[in-house]
């Protein structure tokens, strides 16, 4: 998505949509503001400093008090890392990286159990994490919904919003009241932290996402004008946009300033944006998190983002190194926030695609080079005065400047793409990288023949009519230093050479007093001068050595406490002697001690199910009809939204009854038991939608299951079904998605009675803590069988692997120490693996928290993370495992064991999540 200026401009003249720039009090900028704002330095990192900021825009980018600010935010889920001192970890991460502010969906459905009822507090702590992004200096955007898309349950609508008058996302009014109250409650917090008066960092606001408003659709447009209303009624005053921005030019051909909220990981993607305009970015779930109770959206159950830079684990991956490097890139190069497109240049390769872009300021010249072919492309660049070949490996691209100033230096050209241009004490430092094996050059305008010093061996240069060309190979022997010293200034450059994975080893970081470089080790989380002295903090994975660029005056380096024997390197920088050890393994133990109980009671046709809810309504707020022979089964109109429900139906005669066949809506991957007097008679589960299925919603499947002619006969007969849903729709381009109905649709008997008395059970109220998402109907979830105070004394003692098979529910429980290191930041998976074509499926609870799902026959998930403050790493936690079997294989669990993620020697302090529980009194 992109937001253009003539959207900003269209929406700031729409008083209906209320969008306004200016701060509290402050004088807005935007259209109104001055007419060029010159190329500078971009605003400082942002506090909650209490003072008021104007906020605005022109024809290239954001201003934030006059500076221009390249946006280059990375999108971040809390409500899917339910330990909030894990917060401070991944936003020290991202800003480490090179992201200057973080996007935030806030999920309705993760803070509203019920209408009215709206909970910020434990793991749903929305004022916590905005106070947290601000201490970290890093700007917000904040996506309050109401819609946040498919990857959540219904879209974060509420469950309760399914059993409600009012059509969701038009002008209804029933609706709207229930949007109000939501967007009230967030803004209630979210105004304490705008940026425009000084109490936070939040920047920018979403408005609904999707598809945006179709022009021929009155209720959607008036909805969306309700939204902004809403939000501007609310105190809000910082920019607001909508899922339907879109890039275009004004009137005359003038660029307009993009927003890009949906970003790729990929450098091509990236840099193609900043080429079309775009400096507003936001990069789509950099840190996803764990899929931990009902939050997800359908389908089978995974890490939110496979392919995210920083995984479930928290561990930054190779998908970071694209985004590392344009955001340190954006933020030392002012140049690239203020670009006009330029004349045309063409590859002497017609594969290549060249964009070249000119600073009307400085004249600095950019050529973004995309090959969109499956080769690697090596060519000439006619017309841009680099007088080499460049490479771009398939599918990549490759940001190219000249006359660009390095400090005091003037960069001629470059065949490697710039990093960072920085100041770090009497020294200019530049970092060029690309990928490991290319090689790179870098010229340098010199009228006056520099020193130059060589502290790696793998750099070459030359000098020849005042140009001063070195060239290094990327990736040999890790970060390549080149120092030039003299010639045209007494400030000294320091050229480094890097390839993608030693660039992840580079941390700038800005102090008080001036910037600072530090190289090696696997993350630098802060800096403080004091004196002489660096204190830096961080983490080390493997083993290691540090150096530093640091502002003047220092002479001294400590790293998370420890002094560092450092010496003067050839490149300026101070020189750790020696190496840092690396991580120390973290041992792990064996699971074992298991015990074991049936959690499938409800099918005992002597079950006492009096206390449940009857079935007996004839109307629904369902999108799906009602059957004209039969009372509402649908789970959601009875208050059951997440997770297994249970029906119980008292048959009085099943004399002829030869099949009964049990009509369901699950979602993809959802599962139906059902047994008849205690007897299985079979399972069914929700086919995968194909290709002609996938875009056609959820649908509705029917099982027919035959009945043995030794259950027909007189008198009372019991059916129990147990039905799995797996989310609700969320999808936006349909109307009403989440209302389709979860659980049974309709029950038909073959040759016997219809005359049913149906009976339903799904989850308890919620516990405080954990939420409304954590728990569904299992008899043992309803019992408090998964919560670490549960006393399991009277249970079968058990040993794994297991191997049965059965029709039902088990429950499975063992306790285990861990005794991690203080120092140490261990992230620990739980592992489960089988023969994949046995039939069943885990839900892992551990210390009490639904951690997610594990499907031994479908998914491709085979660790499930326990993330640190719900996994206790120093004392005892408690493991529940609920498996469900279909009984048409033997079934596990076989391997059930805890994996070492990853290790880092530092991390963050950690504080342990400790609810309460809530669970039924026993008999129901």
């Amino acid at each position: 998505m992109e937001l253009s200026r003539r959207t900003f401009t269209a929406l700031a003249g729409t008083a209906a949509l209320g969008l306004a720039l200016a701060g509290s009090g402050g004088a807005a900028t935007g259209t109104h503001g001055p007419r060029s704002v010159p190329t500078g330095p971009p605003p400082p990192p942002p506090s909650a400093d209490g003072r008021r900021h104007r906020v605005g825009f022109d024809g290239y980018s954001l201003l934030v008090d006059g500076r221009r600010l390249v946006l280059w935010s990375a999108e971040m889920h809390p409500h899917r890392l339910p330990s909030p001192s894990l917060w401070r970890d991944v936003l020290q991460k991202l800003r480490a990286h090179g992201h200057n502010a973080v996007s935030v969906p806030v999920p309705w459905n993760h803070h509203s159990p019920a209408p009215g009822t709206y909970d910020f507090t434990g793991v749903r702590d929305l004022n916590l994490f905005l106070n947290t992004a601000a201490e970290e200096r890093l700007y917000v955007v904040l996506r309050p919904g109401p819609y946040l898309g498919a990857d959540v349950d219904a879209g974060g609508l509420p469950g309760w919003l399914t059993a409600v008058d009012g059509s969701a996302r038009t002008d209804d009014p029933e609706y709207l009241r229930h949007v109000d109250e939501w967007l009230s409650a967030v803004n209630s917090i979210a105004v304490r932290h705008l940026f425009t008066a000084g109490g936070g960092t939040v920047l920018l606001y979403r408005v609904e996402d999707g598809y945006g408003t179709p022009s021929d659709d009155p209720a959607r447009r008036a909805y969306a004008a309700h939204l902004y209303a809403r939000t501007r009624a609310d105190r809000i005053d910082v920019p607001l946009f909508h899922g339907d921005g879109h890039f275009g030019h004004r009137e005359g051909g003038s660029p307009a300033p993009g927003f890009r909220s949906d970003a790729g990981h990929e450098r091509r993607g990236h840099l193609t944006d900043l080429a079309h305009g775009i400096t507003a970015h936001s990069v789509r779930t950099v840190f996803g998190g764990t899929p931990w109770g009902w939050l997800s959206g359908t389908g089978a159950p995974g890490p939110h983002d496979r392919g995210a830079p920083i995984d479930e684990g928290r561990r930054p991956t190779a998908e970071m190194a694209p985004l590392q490097q344009f955001g340190h890139l954006l933020r030392t190069v002012p140049d690239l926030a203020r670009l006009d497109p330029a004349g045309e240049v063409r590859a002497a390769d017609e594969r290549l695609t060249v964009y070249h872009l000119a600073n009307p300021d400085t004249g600095a010249r950019v050529y973004v080079v995309r090959n969109d072919s499956g080769e690697q492309v090596r060519s000439m660049l006619p017309g841009t005065g680099i007088e080499v070949p460049v490479t771009v490996a398939p599918g990549d691209a490759r940001l190219l400047v000249s006359g660009l100033d390095l400090g005091r230096r003037k960069l001629a050209y470059t065949t490697a793409q710039p990093m960072l241009s920085m100041s770090a004490g009497r020294l200019d430092v530049a970092v060029f990288v690309g990928r490991g094996g290319e090689q790179a050059q870098v010229a340098l305008d010199c009228g006056v023949q520099p020193e130059v010093l060589r502290a790696d061996t793998e750099p070459a240069w030359s000098y020849d009519r005042g140009r001063l060309n070195v060239v290094a190979p990327l990736g040999r022997g890790g970060l390549s230093r080149v120092l030039v010293k003299g010639g045209d200034t007494d400030v000294p450059l320091v050229l480094l050479f890097a390839d993608d994975a030693t660039a992840l080893r580079l941390w700038p970081y800005e102090t008080p007093s001036g910037s600072l470089l530090v190289y090696g080790p696997a993350m630098l989380r802060s800096a403080t001068l004091r004196g002489s002295a660096v204190h830096l903090t961080g983490d080390v994975v493997d083993e290691t050595g540090v150096e530093v660029w640091a502002p003047r005056g220092i002479t001294s380096v400590t790293w998370n406490g420890q002094p560092v024997r450092t010496y003067l390197g050839r490149a300026g920088s101070l020189v750790m002697e020696g190496m840092m050890p690396g991580a120390p393994a973290v041992a792990l133990p064996e699971l074992t001690g298991w015990r074991r109980r049936g959690g499938s009671p409800e099918s005992d046709p002597d079950f006492d199910d009096s206390a449940w809810t009857a079935a007996d309504r004839t109307t629904s707020h369902s999108t799906t009809p009602v059957p004209g022979d039969g009372p509402v089964l649908f789970a959601d109109d009875y208050g059951f939204h997440y997770g297994d429900v249970w029906y119980r139906g008292r048959l009085t005669d099943t004399r002829g009854l030869t099949s009964v066949s049990l009509s369901c809506r699950t979602g993809p991957h959802g599962l139906l038991m059902a047994w008849l007097d205690g007897h299985p008679l079979g399972t069914h589960r929700m086919p995968v939608p194909d290709g002609d299925t996938a875009g056609k919603g959820t649908r509705t499947a029917t099982a027919v299951l035959a009945v043995p002619e030794r259950l027909r006969g007189r008198g009372r007969h019991v059916l129990s079904v147990l039905v799995r849903p797996m989310g609700h729709d969320g999808d936006e381009r349909a109307r009403d998605p989440h209302k389709a109905a979860r659980g049974l649709v309709s029950v038909a008997f073959e040759g016997g009675s219809r005359d049913v008395e149906w009976r339903i059970r799904g989850a308890v109220a919620p516990d405080r803590a954990r939420g409304p998402l954590n728990n569904g109907g299992l008899h043992g979830e309803r019992h408090g069988w998964h919560l670490p105070e549960h006393d399991d004394r009277d249970w079968r003692a058990v040993d794994l692997p297991r191997e049965e098979r059965r029709q039902g529910v088990a429950w499975y429980r063992t306790d285990f120490r861990l005794d991690v290191d203080p120092d140490m930041d261990a992230s620990v998976g739980l592992t489960l693996e089988d023969d994949p074509e046995r039939a069943y499926r885990v839900q892992v609870f551990l210390n009490g928290w639904n951690m997610g799902q594990y499907l031994n026959d479908v998914s491709p998930r085979r660790t499930v993370v326990l993330p640190n403050g719900i996994l206790r790493t120093r004392g005892t936690n408690t493991l529940a495992l609920a498996v469900l079997s279909d009984g048409t294989t033997p079934s596990g669990p076989r391997d059930v064991r805890l994996t070492l993620l990853g290790a880092a020697r530092g991390g963050v302090p950690v504080e342990v999540v400790e609810p309460a529980g809530t669970v039924d009194p026993p008999g129901r």
